[in-house]
């Protein structure tokens, strides 16, 4: 079997190390905060990877975060943002705060008739 280096395979990649992964959730925690910050101030004029609006002052910051970070690893950390958000304006609005009717609740895995 041929070796790694053999195989021209240089080593382990930087972002996968511990090192590397913490300066991307630093990079992502800190654009997240800036988005957070400005949230309903201004009109986000700037548009990142799964369409993601996202103010001009944060850009600098988005474009560390895409530096520090794997390009899959943006577009999911992105996706897992804009799931956040939509569950939290889900919830907030009247509609997904309504409480369940006990005509509305149903078991899971009953026969009709209780068996």
């Amino acid at each position: 079997m041929a070796s790694l280096q053999e195989k021209g395979v240089s080593g382990v990649e930087k972002d996968v190390l511990a090192s590397g992964r913490n300066a991307c959730y630093k990079a992502r925690d800190a654009f997240f905060r800036c988005v957070e910050a400005d949230a309903g101030h201004t009109t986000p004029t700037e548009v990142a990877s799964v369409g993601l609006l996202y103010p001009s002052q944060c850009k600098t910051l988005r474009a560390n975060y895409e530096q520090l970070c794997r390009s899959t690893w943006v577009k999911h950390f992105d996706r897992q943002f804009c799931a956040r958000k939509r569950t939290k304006r889900l919830l907030d609005t009247d509609i997904g705060a309504r409480p369940i009717s006990p005509q509305q609740k149903t078991t899971i895995g009953l026969q009709p008739g209780g068996k």
